[in-house]
């Protein structure tokens, strides 16, 4: 020891001894590092996982919000010409899972994960981020069945957006097809019109997108002109889908701590008002209308 201290004279056996302790060294660390290795990555899936998820739901209900925006923007400016005033649109809106698909090709329904505990209800609007869906046609206490709006025995009151034309959409029984059935030939109606509901029956807030025109056919035999459309919600893709409240106060289940100043107030002067008081003035007229 004495030599080693004054000369250096062990170093070399020094080194050799350290290079044989350090596998023993890094056995007794391993258990260790690895229970820190994993907490640490557990802790930053864990986190990326939640951040996921948010990011997802926050999508999903701003891309439902933007749907709306080419709808309102030729509906405001038609509104202001008849009402001299424009409006806000804002449904409450609730966020819910696919749990089941019917496995009958003749019937297109689904079940969702909200029940009566929900305040879901039959007949209520069913949407996804590209468009409508279908509605609610069984609600139990914690799950509901929705019936899709290429079933067969679906229609759906809808409007051009480019010139407010009216008519009903019906379920085709193709999953990427729907039928407009009533569309005189003299219709100013073209391949890629944007379809939106119009609110007509009260079950369906008006300016949700529905389908885009995919092919037009005027048959000269015939009274009505052969119009297929193609839906733009993915009926066979979608798993998050949101429920509709027509003509509640615009809130979001996943935001309850949002502001109240910041939420979309209930508006005053609706697409249902309006229609509620033309049908009111003239309910001859509007309903020759609605049976072209």
């Amino acid at each position: 020891m004495v030599m080693d201290h004054k000369y250096k004279s062990l170093e070399s056996v020094r080194d050799a001894l350290s290079v044989l302790v350090y596998p023993i060294q890094l056995s007794v660390e391993f258990p260790g590092s690895v229970s820190d290795w994993f907490s640490e990555s557990l802790a930053t899936r864990r986190k990326l996982q939640e951040e996921i998820d948010s990011l997802r739901t926050q999508q999903l209900m701003q891309k439902t919000q933007m749907q709306k925006l080419a709808a309102l923007e030729v509906e405001n400016i038609r509104l202001r010409e008849l009402l001299d005033s424009s409006f806000e649109i804002g449904e409450k809106v609730l966020i819910a899972e696919l749990m089941s698909v019917n496995l009958d090709p003749y019937k297109h329904q689904v079940v969702i994960n909200k029940g009566e505990l929900h305040d879901v209800y039959p007949g209520q609007p069913l949407v996804d981020a590209n468009g409508v869906m279908g509605q609610i046609v069984h609600a139990g206490p914690y799950t509901s069945t929705a019936i899709l709006i290429t079933d067969t025995s679906h229609a759906l009151p809808v409007q051009v957006n480019r010139n407010g034309l009216r008519s009903i959409a019906l379920g085709s029984g193709s999953i990427n097809r729907l039928e407009l059935p009533y569309i005189p030939n003299s219709a100013d109606i073209q391949p890629g019109d944007l379809l939106t509901t119009s609110g007509l029956g009260g079950r369906f807030p008006p300016g949700y997108p529905v389908a885009t025109v995919e092919s037009v056919k005027h048959n000269p035999g015939n009274a009505f002109t052969q119009v297929i459309a193609t839906p733009l919600a993915h009926l066979n893709s979608s798993r998050e889908v949101l429920l509709v409240w027509v003509n509640a106060t615009a809130s979001v289940a996943s935001t309850e701590n949002i502001p109240v100043e910041e939420r979309v107030p209930n508006p005053e002067i609706t697409d249902d008002n309006v229609e509620q008081a033309t049908d009111s003035s003239a309910p001859a007229t509007d309903t020759a209308t609605e049976a072209q």
